[in-house]
């Protein structure tokens, strides 16, 4: 449907997910996220990938923020990102805001983000996306009607009609 070649397992490290993300329109990372602050240094939120090399196989909300953010020449030109794990839409409560994932990726140019504010199945978020994607490559729907519709064919007769299953996800940014 997309038109991609996925990176899957050992191939996913840390390093090639880097080296793509700016060229990439649009960006599923199903993996698992953790909301954290691994590194330590006060930036909530990763998303674990393969390790390689020197790398950690830990892409962080920092490093998102120092490769792609508001002080780097090479925003992201992704139109959507996808998280397709758990917690990736939450973070601290700040007096700027919340601090996460979700803030370094549009902070790095990426206009719409589908998070999860929750831990969710796999099975059932597999179906809740082949759905989203249905709905807005195919249907035409913009991001925000695609996953609520998703959402309404899954509550309404999916294989996985609990919504603590799939209704976790939101769009933050831009519907369109």
């Amino acid at each position: 449907m997309l038109d991609t070649e996925p990176l899957l397992g050992a191939e996913a490290t840390e390093k090639t997910i880097v080296e793509k993300l700016p060229k990439a329109k649009i960006i599923h990372l199903a993996t698992h996220g953790l909301l954290d602050d691994i590194s330590g240094v006060g930036s909530p939120g990763a998303i674990a990938l393969a390790p390689s090399g020197k790398d950690d196989g830990f892409l962080t909300s920092r490093e998102i923020m120092e490769e792609y953010g508001l002080t780097n020449t090479t925003p992201l030109q992704a139109e959507l990102v996808v998280l397709s794990a758990c917690d990736t839409g939450r973070g601290d409560i700040k007096g700027e805001g919340v601090v996460g994932l979700s803030r370094s990726l549009i902070a790095a140019g990426v206009p719409s983000l589908v998070v999860s504010l929750w831990k969710v199945p796999d099975h059932a978020t597999q179906e809740l996306m082949v759905e989203f994607y249905t709905n807005l490559y195919e249907r035409k729907l913009d991001k925000a009607q695609a996953l609520r519709q998703a959402m309404l064919t899954m509550l309404e007769g999916g294989e996985n009609p609990d919504p603590l299953d799939w209704a976790a996800f939101t769009v933050i940014g831009e519907a369109e």
